[in-house]
């Protein structure tokens, strides 16, 4: 059962992470002046959620898997 309300909490960050990330040159920035580079280095805040997407992506994977083994 705590299994069950991790992985419904975690799904939720996972999606909020994910959906918060900005995509090329559509993000957020570009629409108030910011520069379409195609590369560009993550810094601060943006480099924070991308750690963040990747560990709730392996806490949730990692949950599924116990919960299909127990």
């Amino acid at each position: 059962m705590l299994l069950t309300y991790a992985q419904i909490t975690i799904s939720v960050l996972l999606i909020v992470s994910i959906l918060l990330q900005q995509k090329g040159s559509a993000g957020l920035s570009s629409t108030f002046g910011g520069s379409s580079m195609e590369y560009s280095t993550k810094r601060g805040a943006e480099k924070v959620l991308f750690y963040a997407t990747i560990v709730l992506a392996v806490l949730f994977l990692a949950i599924s898997i116990t919960r299909l083994l127990l």
